[in-house]
């Protein structure tokens, strides 16, 4: 399936390229999520028509994504939760309790924006976290995961 994409997608390309992806990721997220559409004449000719627009809200976001990174990056954030006498959760944290707690501090942060490479935390410790926020800007926080006394 061919489509045109309206806005910045990762690891596929950028606003106004034409790329081959298969059909069912093409239909059941990039189109819906107003990310692409279908490669047609039609639809080539009202996005060449609507190009500029769709470059100034990019880089309106991406002035955005940056402005945020800067007020997030070295942030840090301390999660008390239940522990064993190891170290050990009773649970873990995830991207959720990230989120809620950097949210709480002040700083607008949704889940899907957390990254954590290897799963949910099920330890008491230090740890650093990668915040995705754009496809071109990433922020690191630390996060400090203690035991509730």
């Amino acid at each position: 399936m061919e489509i045109i994409l309206l806005s910045k997608v990762e690891n596929l390309g950028d606003i106004g390229d034409l790329v081959n992806v298969r059909s069912g990721y093409g239909r059941n997220y990039l189109i819906p999520q107003g990310k692409a559409t279908i490669a047609n004449d039609e639809n080539r000719a009202m996005f060449e028509a609507r190009r500029a627009e769709l470059e100034k809200a990019a880089a309106e976001a991406l002035a955005a994504a940056r402005t945020r990174a800067e007020s997030l990056d070295g942030l840090k954030i301390a999660i008390i939760c239940k522990a064993g006498e190891e170290g050990k959760l009773f649970g873990s944290v995830g991207t959720v309790d990230i989120a809620d707690a950097v949210t709480a501090m002040g700083i607008e942060l949704v889940k899907h924006e957390v990254r954590l490479s290897e799963g949910t935390i099920r330890e008491v410790g230090a740890y650093e976290v990668e915040l995705h926020l754009h496809p071109e800007v990433n922020a690191t926080i630390a996060l400090e995961i203690s035991a509730e006394e």
